[in-house]
Formats: C-alpha cells, structure tokens, sequence
C-alpha cells in the first residue's frame, strides 16, 4: 500500500526536506499552501497521516486537529519549535498521536511515521502471498508461482510486480513505482525502471502470463483488475 501524507507546514525549507525525505520512502506527499482551508484540503485528499505545524497563518494547528477529529481519526503528528510541556500536552489533548520538537532529527522523525502508520493500519498479521490470475506472488521469497512453474524475480522485479498488484486496478505512476524502489536508498532513475519493466514483463510473458503490465501512455502502469485476486 502507498501512503499518503499531508504536510501543513509553514516553513517552506522543512516543509521541502520532509517532501523530499518521505518520496524517498515511497510515501505520495501533499503539502498545504492555502492555510485558511485545511480541513477543505484534507477532505479532498484523504490522506493517511497528517503532519501538522502548531504555528500557522489564520488558525493555528490546535485549530486544525480538532477539525480534522471531528471527521476523521487517522494519525496526527505535531511538528512544532514549542518545545515546553504545555505544548506537548495540548496537542495530545487536542487528538494528536505524537509530537516533535524543532530541531529535529530527520531519521527520527520518518521512524515516527512509520510507527503510526504502522499502528493506524496493520491489522492482525501481514499477507504472506498474493494471488492474481491464477498465480501466487511469494512475499516472503519473491518468487512467482503459476502452473507449477516457479519464477525468480530480481529485488527490482518484486517490487514493481507487489506495488501494481497492491493497487490493482489502478494507474501507478512512474515516480510512484520509482519511490517504491527507492526505500533501501539506492537510487533508481527512469531509464532502469524502464528497462526493469520491460524484463519483468518479458518474464511474465514467457510463463504465460501476458496481459498483466498496462502502460498507461504519460501516466504510468497498471495492472488489470482481477475479481478472483486476493490476498491471502
């Protein structure tokens, strides 16, 4: 699953940092630039954590959490340079799951993310394969199963193949699937997932299962929507 986060922020500079950290986890980020219609914002969005400065033009962001607990309940972390206790309890008071205090250290602050998200969103235990068309994806060995044939995938090829099952049905674009494949922090560009694609697709095809890459022509890929596709 992708995630996404809103970033409401105005510090231009961490609000940039953060973005360019969190694509590199895979994350889809929106970043708020109107400050008068936050909660209009995140009603469109729908994003799935929110990152949210207590100092900000109009309302501030007690303002603002308490909005967005009227209508939602996913995770809220407070980003602020008011480190006193005060602050800390207010914001916890006000429906946010967590605090940082500016300055703060960048690794700690996406190891935070994760954890909420981890805790919002991952509901007894994890798949440990997937079923698509007939063929079983192996999360656990990357390995590809279909008519008693088993194909090996590459690291590359794996994550490509779980991000379109994942979101099945729909256009993955090029960046998001690079994201993807960015989180052990070895940089992909667009010519490898290129060419990464077009190998995995070969693969597919040669064991039989065409059909499951879709390029969609300046958006990205997708992989056709299976009705007797689960997760198991």
């Amino acid at each position: 699953m992708i995630y996404t986060v809103m970033i409401v922020e105005d510090d231009e500079v961490i609000s940039q940092v953060l973005s360019r950290q969190l694509r590199k986890w895979g994350y889809q980020i929106q970043t708020v630039e109107n400050f008068e219609a936050v909660l209009e914002q995140f009603l469109t969005v729908q994003p799935d954590l929110v990152l949210l400065d207590i100092s900000l033009p109009f309302f501030n962001g007690y303002h603002w959490c308490t909005e967005i607990r009227k209508v939602s309940k996913i995770p809220i972390l407070f980003i602020s340079s008011a480190k006193d206790n005060m602050s800390l309890v207010m914001a916890l008071s006000m429906g946010a799951d967590d605090f940082i205090a500016k300055p703060f250290d960048l690794d700690v602050a996406i190891a935070k993310i994760q954890a909420l998200l981890r805790r919002a969103y991952d509901f007894g235990p994890q798949a440990s394969q997937m079923e698509y068309r007939g063929a079983v994806l192996s999360l656990g060995d990357a390995t590809l199963s279909y008519q008693g044939q088993t194909l090996e995938l590459t690291k590359n090829e794996f994550k490509i193949l779980q991000t379109l099952l994942e979101n099945q049905g729909c256009t993955v674009s090029r960046e998001g699937i690079m994201r993807q494949l960015w989180q052990d922090d070895n940089f992909i560009d667009d010519n490898t997932l290129t060419v990464n694609i077009a190998r995995l697709r070969k693969k597919l095809e040669e064991t039989g299962l065409s059909g499951w890459i879709v390029t969609r022509k300046g958006l990205g890929y997708m992989a056709p929507l299976d009705e007797k596709g689960q997760q198991l």
